[in-house]
């Protein structure tokens, strides 16, 4: 399930995007918080994470703000969710980045339950990381 977190970071920066589109600049999060109906302390932690990673830039000072920190087709939907939930796998024996053997399996090789997840895991990922920021402004999904 998607976090919470996750969520207020995608819709934060998928209306980062639709204003970078119209030239607007850098955004506050004051602004931001408020348009999308995001609790502003929340979205703070949430876009320094992703400022953290380079998704976002930050600008101090008058006309500051936040703004992609790279184009839009160059974001990953998936990037995000990893970025602010961690690994997308449903299972920690299927996770390529906090692989963790299942307590109770017996043999991963003939693991029914792998096996569904592996295929729920393959799908998950594949839309995610071919869906890009960009994509999302046009409400396109890439399967």
């Amino acid at each position: 399930m998607l976090s919470k977190k996750a969520k207020y970071g995608l819709q934060a920066i998928i209306f980062l995007a639709k204003e970078e589109k119209k030239k607007q600049g850098p955004i506050q999060i004051a602004s931001l918080a408020k348009n999308e109906k995001i609790p502003k302390k929340f979205l703070e932690i949430i876009l320094l994470e992703l400022r953290k990673q380079g998704i976002l830039h930050s600008k101090l000072g008058a006309g500051g703000g936040y703004s992609l920190g790279k184009a839009a087709e160059k974001i990953s939907i998936g990037q995000v969710v990893r970025i602010l939930d961690g690994p997308l796998a449903q299972v920690s024996c299927l996770s390529k980045t906090a692989y963790h053997k299942c307590d109770e399996c017996k043999d991963e090789k003939t693991c029914e339950i792998r096996k569904i997840m592996k295929k729920v895991h393959e799908t998950t990922t594949r839309i995610l990381d071919r869906t890009t920021l960009a994509d999302a402004v046009k409400g396109k999904v890439n399967f």
